[in-house]
């Protein structure tokens, strides 16, 4: 037997994902004692059972894994087909391995029963009430085993619960953790035992029982009344005067199913005071599903309900576990948007609701069932939407921002480029702006790599602008017409370019198997490549990540469910037979990006991420979805982070594996562990700078494809999109650190188009406004505040929600190009 410090120090003492302590031998069931399903379910009938550490300080797991008997295992695998390296492992592990969170929640206990058998027994927290898992330990372990596996275990939880080590409990702090429940069901009984379902007895076993509870009756309720905000005109109102207080209460449908339901404190973002104020010192939170894959979430008191809004991606759900707080934002009918937080008074209350909620908007997003994903992929979703730190780091100094705001107002004056009439500075007050007559608005933005140049689409036109040596935009020349080369007009859906930055690849939009390249010497489209009669091309990408720096000829396509390269040397069709990867399941793909050694990253409209180190084969990492469609993916140029764009949100993925046996191996190279995919970092804007854009605005968030900066020899440092008139700089150290906030912003007078880092820095990003287009120095951002969120136009706000204003030329003295069109 180990002494008690040795093999304290051996599990507490090190880094590694091992096993902390094993019972190697015993069997897994599944108990439903209230269960129509049945009422008892053998899962394993070989199986060990051991705590493992996870690679986060003061997280570890409960494992237990199946046992094969020799040649069993090979046989299960002849009889599963994948189509991917990275879903084989999954499968596999889902076949194998049962994985739980070591949490208070499990309620994890032991039972001594008659003879030499014990148990081990914990909540299923996505079953129904009472359902459990015990674990059957075989005869031949030893009591000491078993005791001291339990104490392990009461340590795990400790420091999951206090984030600190176990050295600092006493005895009576592990006492928290035993579980005194009625006696644990057996597992194989010939006939079922009868239970009573009492509130104190099993109707405890799970949080979905507990939530089912009508404890809004039983509340003390002492609300905290706030003084009545000051009115303020919204762009929803239309001038009308719009009290900021909480909005009135929608009636709220009727509940099929409880998913959730937690008592907390309840608090509002006031906008005259840019703080979170308490309404109600004891309301209850509630998520439901209402029916046909929606859900609902009310938050009330015995004497009044506070909100009630459908659970959508739109609510944009922040948790922070270190102040045991749930931001949410509630959208009116008038596009009015409001910030709300709920407290809770523990980890595991919060974490009970973040269940239920996580629940409700994964099921709401993709019409599938929670129960339905596997353990590893629900604790994935879970984290990802947690304001937790990537990696451990210290804190960042306040001088890099503090530069921004000080360079402010030294950098208006430092635009050499010719200006017009239009944009002069001293243009009058009734100056009114001139807008093209054809209705076409700016859209999309081509960065030249080799030369200075950017490519601006508009329509069936292509303005060319010139970098200059003080980094400001000058108008070059203009590609009046796009033809196909039989004369017809079109306009790019997608532009890409390539060969030294001499050709421009373009897709029309109304023939996706089509592609078109335009000679930019001519200024005329020279080709037209059919590219499979039966593949369309949804998307497209360069060779590797600065391959339009070279003659490289080739580049790479996806379909819906294909991958392939296209070759504009074949004769007949592009696309190149040899390297194709064709799924028979719909896969959605939607974008696609690569590295500077040609690694292949594939996202999808289900959320879902593909890494591939060349083509034709299977992906190396799988990486599962959060629920939304991604619309845009960039890589850095090593491969080390993946950054995805949803509507809402963007993904930040670190693809190098930190532990095993493919340590500091990227996941385009080998594939990730089962039980080690890489967690991503959620960018999001914090509810109450959305509550604050909207209030501007009267939009939502709607963010641009993001993009890193890029160059060769350059270290990816920034981040770069746009939601309405909003540019968004996200700085990664800071990201990575775990700053609040990490992100910079500057409001135009009209929305983004289009934005994209000059090449080779991130001190200034090209922006594509509808009419305009302009290079903006980073020192432009600000820290998002009410003054930089509400704008600042040369000290006249005109209109606050993204009316034309009269004299363009108080919205900047920067380098704002003339509509060259």
């Amino acid at each position: 037997m180990f002494a008690l410090k040795g093999i304290s120090r051996l599990i507490f003492g090190s880094n590694n994902q091992e096993s902390m302590i094993e019972l190697p031998q015993g069997q897994l069931y599944l108990v439903r004692p209230f269960s129509p399903k049945g009422y008892s379910e053998l899962l394993f009938k070989d199986a060990s059972a051991r705590i493992r550490r996870t690679a986060q300080e003061f997280q570890y797991q409960l494992v237990v894994q199946r046992v094969y008997e020799e040649g069993e295992a090979e046989l299960l695998a002849e009889e599963e087909g994948d189509d991917t390296e990275a879903d084989a492992d999954i499968l596999a592990a889902e076949r194998d391995e049962k994985t739980f969170l070591l949490d208070e929640a499990l309620h994890f206990r032991v039972e001594n029963r008659e003879g030499s058998e014990r148990v081990l027994c914990w909540r299923d927290l996505s079953g129904d009430a009472g359902d459990v898992f015990e674990f059957v330990c075989d005869g031949g372990i030893l009591p000491a085993q078993v005791k001291q596996f339990e104490l392990i275990a009461k340590q795990c939880q400790y420091e999951r619960k206090y984030r600190k080590p176990h050295a600092t409990a006493s005895k009576e702090d592990l006492l928290q953790f035993e579980f005194d429940e009625q006696p644990i069901p057996p597992a194989s009984p010939i006939h079922s035992p009868v239970l009573t379902r009492s509130i104190e007895s099993s109707e405890m076993f799970s949080p979905k029982a507990s939530a089912r509870r009508d404890v809004i009756s039983d509340l003390e309720v002492t609300p905290t009344k706030k003084s009545p905000p000051t009115p303020v005109k919204t762009p929803a109102t239309k001038g009308k005067e719009r009290d900021m207080g909480p909005p009135t209460v929608a009636a709220h449908p009727e509940p099929r199913e409880m998913l959730a339901a937690e008592v907390a404190e309840l608090h509002f973002f006031d906008f005259p005071s840019g703080a979170f104020v308490q309404q109600d010192a004891s309301v209850t939170a509630t998520v439901t599903e209402i029916g046909d894959w929606k859900y609902w979430l009310q938050v009330g008191s015995a004497d009044r309900d506070w909100l009630g809004i459908p659970v959508t991606a739109d609510i944009n759900p922040v948790f922070n576990f270190e102040f045991l707080s749930f931001i949410f934002n509630q959208f009116a009918e008038d596009g009015s948007a409001y910030s709300w937080l709920l407290r809770f008074k523990d980890h595991a209350t919060l974490e009970r609701f973040q269940e239920g909620l996580m629940q409700a908007l994964w099921e709401q997003l993709n019409e599938i069932k929670w129960s339905k994903i596997k353990d590893k992929d629900r604790d994935y979703v879970t984290d990802a939407f947690n304001d937790l730190t990537m990696e451990d780091a210290e804190e960042e100094e306040e001088e890099e921002e503090e530069h921004y705001e000080d360079a402010e107002e030294g950098s208006e004056d430092e635009d050499d480029r010719p200006r017009s009439e239009h944009y002069d500075s001293d243009e009058e007050e009734d100056d009114v702006e001139s807008k093209p007559k054809d209705g076409d608005t700016n859209k999309q933005i081509a960065v030249g790599y080799k030369h200075d140049r950017s490519f601006v689409v508009r329509g069936s036109k292509i303005g060319v602008f010139k970098h200059t040596p003080n980094n400001n935009l000058e108008f070059s020349t203009n590609i009046s017409k796009v033809e196909t080369t039989d004369g017809k007009l079109f306009s790019p859906k997608k532009v890409m370019l390539h060969n030294e930055d001499r050709n421009l690849i373009l897709q029309k939009d109304d023939d996706p198997n089509k592609l078109y390249r335009m000679d930019l010497e001519y200024g005329k489209v020279v080709d037209e490549w059919n590219v499979h009669e039966d593949i369309p091309v949804v998307t497209f990408a360069p060779e590797n990540k600065f391959a339009q720096m070279t003659h490289e000829p080739t580049f790479l396509g996806i379909s819906r469910n294909a991958l392939y390269r296209i070759d504009p040397r074949l004769s007949g069709t592009k696309l190149v037979d040899a390297q194709l990867k064709q799924y028979v399941s719909k896969n959605d793909f939607s974008a696609i990006s690569t590295t500077e050694k040609g690694h292949i990253a594939v996202a999808s409209n289900k959320g879902d991420i593909r890494l591939f180190d060349r083509l034709g084969i299977n992906a190396k990492t799988h990486i599962p979805a959060l629920g939304e469609p991604i619309i845009g993916l960039d890589v850095s140029a090593d491969g080390r982070w993946v950054l995805a764009t949803c509507r809402t949100y963007l993904l930040l993925i670190d693809a190098q594996q930190k532990s095993g046996k493919n340590e500091g191996k990227l996941g385009f190279e080998k594939s990730f562990a089962a039980d080690q995919k890489p967690q991503p970092r959620r960018l999001a804007l914090t509810p109450e700078h959305v509550a604050q854009f909207a209030y501007e605005t009267g939009k939502g968030v709607n963010f641009t494809p993001a993009k890193f900066n890029t160059g060769e020899g350059v270290e990816e440092s920034s981040i770069i999109t746009a939601t309405g008139p909003y540019i968004i700089e996200w700085n990664l150290k800071k990201v990575l650190t775990g700053k609040k906030s990490p992100y910079l912003i500057k409001r135009y007078s009209d929305d983004v188009k289009a934005d994209d880092f000059k090449f080779g820095t991130d001190k200034n990003v090209i922006v594509a406004l509808p009419h305009e287009v302009n290079m903006v120095n980073h020192t432009r951002l600000k820290r998002p505040t009410r003054e930089s969120i509400a704008g600042d136009f040369g000290g006249r706000r005109g209109s606050r929600f993204g009316t034309p204003m009269k004299s363009p030329s108080k919205l900047s003295r920067g380098a704002i190009v003339e509509e060259a069109f």
